[in-house]
């Protein structure tokens, strides 16, 4: 596995979000992590990227234990994420926030932006292209599209260039139409550059569609973990989810 969450809890002020939680990502797999409104989805990825430390448990990528890593080393060794609300610079282009992050996996430092003019030119470009923004290079990140703000989000997670992807929620927002390219997009890249894919999702179509393994997280606790079938079959999840309990997140 190349993911490792294992009896992992987190809380804040009693509430308990997150409530020994084990879960295996294998490499190579796509990996949906769904349940309701307030299962605990982001806080989840929250803890394995660094941005908020668990009470209990250990969370390990590569066998590489994470827990006293700051955000910028787990990008660093591997993993990079992208965010349910998009998180772009909205007054600097689409080009110019893609070079930040080849800026930042470099270890760079520039306190403006034109004492980067030219950097990673080509780089930046390639990655535009395929997340299909060549034409949007120079457009300012605010405003584009919310459709082309993800997948601008994209690029930037991917100039990481990490082995393991974390999506929170990569079509929050989109139209029908948006959300099938999405998903043919983020297939195919995960695919074409042999990553890993960890993320949460509410669109069942989304899941069921590009879904290697699915598990279901409610009140903190994974309670399913299987392919698309067994998991839209388990009756716990049905009740809770899928079924006379279902609910939005």
């Amino acid at each position: 596995m190349i993911l490792n969450v294992e009896n992992t809890s987190r809380s804040f002020s009693g509430f308990l979000a997150l409530d020994n939680v084990n879960l295996q990502v294998a490499e190579g797999e796509m990996h949906a992590l769904i349940g309701p409104n307030g299962a605990g989805k982001t806080t989840l990825f929250n803890v394995i990227s660094g941005l908020i430390s668990a009470d209990t448990g250990t969370v390990s990528f590569k066998d590489r234990e994470l827990s006293r890593m700051k955000p910028h080393q787990i990008v660093e060794v591997g993993i990079a994420r992208s965010f349910q609300r998009v998180n772009v610079f909205p007054r600097n282009t689409a080009f110019e926030n893609v070079q930040v992050a080849f800026i930042a996996r470099n270890r760079e430092h520039f306190k403006i932006f034109a004492a980067a003019y030219g950097k990673y030119t080509q780089e930046i470009m390639e990655l535009l292209i395929l997340v299909g923004m060549a034409d949007d290079a120079s457009t300012p990140a605010g405003e584009l599209a919310h459709g082309k703000q993800k997948q601008l989000e994209l690029a930037v997670a991917l100039a990481a260039n990490p082995a393991l992807l974390l999506l929170d929620e990569p079509t929050a927002g989109m139209s029908i139409a948006e959300t099938m390219s999405s998903i043919e997009l983020i297939r195919d890249i995960v695919k074409g550059r042999n990553l890993t894919l960890l993320f949460t999702e509410h669109d069942m179509t989304v899941v069921f569609e590009i879904a290697d393994r699915v598990s279901v997280l409610h009140h903190g606790q994974i309670i399913a973990t299987g392919d698309g079938e067994t998991v839209r079959n388990d009756p716990e999840v049905r009740r809770v989810y899928l079924g006379t309990e279902e609910s939005e997140s």
